[in-house]
């Protein structure tokens, strides 16, 4: 693979993009992306490339590559692998220099697909062409001026300034779902594929580079160029997080891995301590990929070690203490400021320790007094707060979300907040929270591991910088 430290933006906002196998239907590859692109609201010229000619979507339809009286910035390739070589030769002839070929069928098809690979790549060598892919679902980027969508990919992200650069198309389209179901702030998909000249750490000095990129995640399970990932992951994690989930933890994982990528992944300590060195963050499983997401979208720098954590009930303030001890994050006393405001709302047998626990029938009095605490002077022992809020029948939760959510849209402190238990209201509090900055979570273990990854990357950057 080569290193290009080039300007990618054709791949991600060109001017002009031909299709080649663009269709009609939209449950065909050409049909898709065109589809895609035009949901997007991408506003470049399109080019549809078909034999057949006419017109698509009534856009001109051009017969072939080589028809074209100029250049476009961008060649989307959609067609049979077999003939894929000709079509990079027809490009090569009409000077483009960017494509992207989505199909499969090169080197993770066996031998005629290694070869075929081989020959596209000295074409578009000797072209000095740029290839995306393949064996690519494509590249979305619907975050800054140019909206665009060269993905067969069934939704758009739900937009914002995080990044996924995954070796998985399939992930990809996990990813873009749960941007949906979980309020994270993509907007940014790309899909390596192959990577036979645009490979991760690409992907990542040239998405890293650019201000409306706030995160960078990545899912990859080996690399070509290891020493310029780790050093491009050091340049870019010094400014904004890169948080990476890598397979292969297991001999098995690593086998089906080389089925998939057709290259062995780093054994899992090895891996462990590149990321380390690159200044990655490194989450273990998928679940964990999406909850870091989810608090990086809110709090783009991380947050310190220092946590506050309030509850109204026993259970989960202790499995949420275990997990953010486990996690690394320390949990200070009380304040005597803090402790004597909050007892003077609580009845005596409450607990005015770290975890804090209200009781269960709390309601925006405790809730209220303990929050505004953490949150004014007294609160300069913490670094971020974490509240369990068990709803049980004998209390309206309406008035608590409305009193914790006026606090924290006010407040620059990482404010975290678990709503568990039978909750009828779940979709509006939630909302009701997330709209005043405040990531929610279904259960206090994943809202520790989310304070535990941020908190990781908070002291990684301090390294770097």
């Amino acid at each position: 693979m080569s290193a290009p430290t080039k300007d990618l933006s054709p791949f991600f906002a060109p001017k002009s993009v031909a299709i080649v196998g663009a269709g009609e239907r939209p449950t065909s590859s050409g049909g898709a992306v065109l589809q895609n692109l035009q949901r997007a609201g991408y506003t470049g010229k399109i080019i549809p490339v078909n034999p057949k000619g006419g017109k698509i979507h009534g856009l001109p339809v051009v017969k072939s590559i080589a028809d074209l009286t100029e250049p476009v910035e961008l060649v989307i390739v959609l067609v049979r692998p077999d003939i894929i070589p000709d079509i990079v030769r027809d490009a090569a002839a009409t000077g483009h220099r960017n494509m992207m070929i989505l199909p499969g069928g090169f080197k993770e098809a066996g031998q005629d697909g290694v070869e075929r690979e081989k020959l596209v790549a000295k074409i578009a060598d000797d072209a000095g062409i740029i290839i995306a892919g393949p064996n690519s679902a494509g590249i979305m980027n619907v975050t800054g001026g140019q909206r665009f969508a060269a993905s067969f990919l069934r939704a758009l992200p739900a937009g914002g300034g995080m990044a996924l650069i995954s070796q998985s198309g399939a992930l990809s389209e996990e990813v873009v779902a749960a941007s949906h179901v979980m309020n994270l702030q993509f907007g940014t998909i790309v899909s390596v594929g192959n990577a036979l000249h645009l490979g991760v750490e690409d992907y990542l000095e040239y998405l890293g580079g650019q201000d409306d990129c706030t995160a960078a995640i990545l899912y990859f399970e080996s690399v070509a160029d290891e020493a310029r990932l780790k050093r491009v992951a050091r340049e870019v994690a010094a400014k904004k997080p890169v948080i990476a989930l890598t397979p292969g933890r297991t001999d098995a994982g690593r086998e089906a891995a080389k089925a998939h990528t057709g290259s062995y992944p780093m054994e899992a300590s090895a891996m462990a301590a590149f990321c380390e060195d690159a200044g990655i963050v490194q989450v273990k499983s998928l679940h964990e990929l999406l909850i870091a997401t989810k608090t990086f979208g809110m709090y783009p720098t991380g947050i310190g070690d220092r946590i506050l954590l309030i509850s109204n009930s026993g259970g989960p303030g202790v499995l949420a203490t275990d997990r953010a001890v486990l996690n690394g994050l320390s949990m200070p006393n009380l304040p005597d400021a803090m402790r004597q405001a909050i007892a003077a709302t609580v009845p005596p047998e409450a607990s005015l320790a770290n975890p804090l626990d209200l009781l269960a029938d709390a309601r925006e009095d405790r809730f209220g007094v303990s929050l505004e605490s953490a949150l004014g002077s007294d609160g300069d022992a913490y670094d971020a707060i974490l509240m369990i809020h068990v709803v049980p029948f004998m209390v309206d939760a309406d008035p608590v979300v409305d009193r914790l959510a006026a606090l924290a849209k006010g407040t620059n402190k990482p404010v975290f907040h678990s709503m568990i238990g039978t909750l009828p209201g779940k979709k509006e509090w939630f909302a009701k929270m997330e709209e005043a900055g405040v990531p929610m979570f279904n259960n206090v273990e994943d809202m520790a591991d989310a304070a535990g990854i941020l908190a990781a990357y908070n002291r990684i950057r301090a390294k770097l910088t």
